[in-house]
């Protein structure tokens, strides 16, 4: 049965407290997915009831402090060098990381986004099968502010038992990120540098 009446905020923390527990503890990675599952759970179907994905995201942050600090700081750490390694690999294309990984939003299914820019996506196939990464082809959705969305295509790979999807945007992409789907803002990016000037001396 739905939620009528008047609006309860203290409904709305407890769809957004459920929501990252189904992301932290289930590996669910689309918020809006685990946001309508929690919602589910709740009976609310009024959409202004809902909370917003940054205060899920805000939630999921808060319990990865409380319960597993010391391992998702371990994990985390060793994901962001894993970048900074892949990253002077590709460096031809102007690699930038995004996403969880960068954020530091990680659950035990996180995987690492690449965003890197070409116009010929065949020379990132051909770098990553020299370092004998084994490639399949993928692709996102992605939303640009006040633009429908776009289907931007990759690969994806596993090293060290971790998934990267290594997305390539055209060269001239480097001066407009997409829309993140966790605040609706242009994505934040970091490129190498950034990374290990955030990551400090090994």
């Amino acid at each position: 049965m739905s939620r009528r009446g008047p609006f309860n905020p203290s409904l709305r923390d407890q769809v957004a407290e459920e929501a990252a527990r189904l992301i932290r503890d289930h590996g669910i990675q689309d918020y809006g997915f685990a946001k309508r599952k929690a919602a589910a759970r709740f009976g609310v179907s009024r959409s202004g009831a809902l909370p917003r994905n940054s205060e899920i995201e805000a939630r999921v942050l808060e319990r990865q402090r409380i319960f597993e600090a010391d391992d998702q700081d371990e994990r985390l750490t060793g994901l962001r060098w894993l970048a900074v390694e892949l990253m002077g690999v590709l460096d031809d294309f102007s690699p930038r990381l995004v996403g969880p990984v960068w954020t530091g939003a990680i659950t035990v299914s996180t995987s690492m986004e690449l965003h890197l820019f070409t116009d010929t996506p065949e020379e990132v196939v051909a770098v990553l099968q020299e370092q004998r990464y084994v490639v399949r082809n993928c692709q996102r959705r992605y939303r640009y502010n006040g633009q429908p969305p776009v289907i931007v295509p990759g690969f994806r790979f596993k090293t060290r038992g971790e998934s990267v999807y290594a997305l390539t945007f055209p060269e001239k992409g480097l001066r407009q990120a997409p829309m993140s789907p966790v605040d609706g803002r242009p994505m934040l990016r970091a490129d190498r540098a950034k990374l290990v000037a955030l990551l400090g001396p090994a």
